[in-house]
């Protein structure tokens, strides 16, 4: 597989802060989202680097791993454990060659601090590992990387439990959501990864959840919250308004003389419980009274009456 440079492809350079690398991910995975380019392998396979450069640079180890040992970021520090191992055996056998793996590691062996610009560390690697004509015994296996992604839903959406296929690194898996994922909450999905070498288990694919605000309800937890904005006459005299709630609209009796500013609870009528059947939040409704505007005449005797009425008491 040919090697990718993570930094190219967020169109970064080595200096680059994570303010950089965040928001030079977040625009090129939105222009390269199956969902905007659907049946375009090219795009797809775009999307999947750039997750799995971000996957790696926005981490600071990782990013530390990937800047000293390059390709080879993955097992670095295992090669240079086994290098040192090499240079003991070599001096306890007085200092002549040993071919643990086949490929004897001769005179002159540097210090790994050599290998971090990933040039001579490939040779070593190679060496190390099997090359072309090197011979193999006792490969490690090693496990594949992890890949992540963002998932966007709307708030409808993430109250339903449904599927969704979802193409990672040129496959297509098909995903089951549950009701009541959170705005930025992390799954796994085992072995949907990074293939594994030499035989070893593939990684897994972490998907986070991007919750879009909503324009009628704001979500709190499992918890509800919406404005209800009723007219004067309403919330003086009482009545019945219909209001809307995830599950459908409802019937809510207004008791005579509602202020301003009053808050009702509608229990159970907020958002699912996260992997717990049959549990919601509650819906708080806050009222909003609406005083009338352009009115009669008419109407205006009728509020002075009123307001002299008041005087009066």
């Amino acid at each position: 597989m040919a090697f990718i440079d993570y930094y190219k492809i967020l169109g970064l350079d080595k200096n680059a802060s994570d303010k950089d690398i965040k928001a030079a991910y977040r625009k090129l995975a939105r222009q390269y989202h199956p969902d905007l380019i659907p049946n375009d392998p090219e795009a797809n396979k775009k999307f999947q680097q750039i997750n799995e450069a971000n996957e790696v640079l926005s981490d600071p180890e990782k990013r530390k791993k990937y800047d000293k040992y390059g390709e080879h970021w993955q097992h670095g520090e295992e090669h240079e454990q086994y290098a040192r191992q090499q240079q003991q055996n070599r001096q306890q056998y007085g200092g002549g060659q040993y071919s643990g793996f086949g490929g004897g590691f001769g005179q002159g062996f540097e210090s790994f601090e050599n290998f971090g610009d990933g040039g001579d560390f490939s040779d070593f690697f190679q060496q190390m590992f099997g090359g072309s004509g090197g011979r193999t015994r006792g490969q490690a296996k090693y496990r594949g990387q992890d890949f992540t992604a963002e998932l966007h839903l709307s708030l409808r959406e993430a109250a339903e439990t449904h599927k969704q296929t979802l193409t990672v690194n040129g496959k297509q898996i098909r995903i089951t959501i549950p009701a009541g994922v959170e705005n930025g909450q992390t799954i796994k999905i085992a072995g949907h990864g990074g293939p594994g070498s030499n035989g070893g288990p593939a990684g897994d694919l972490y998907i986070t959840f991007a919750i879009a605000n909503d324009p009628y309800f704001k979500r709190s937890g499992a918890d509800l919250y919406v404005n209800i904005k009723t007219d004067l006459y309403t919330a003086v005299l009482g009545g019945e308004i219909t209001i809307d709630t995830l599950t459908g609209k409802v019937k809510l009796k207004v008791a005579a003389g509602t202020q301003n500013g009053t808050k009702v609870k509608l229990k159970g009528k907020g958002f699912p419980v996260y992997k717990k059947d049959g549990e919601f939040g509650d819906l708080y409704l806050t009222y909003e009274v609406q005083l009338p505007t352009n009115i009669t005449e008419k109407q205006r005797e009728l509020f002075t009456q009123l307001a002299e009425s008041e005087k009066v008491k």
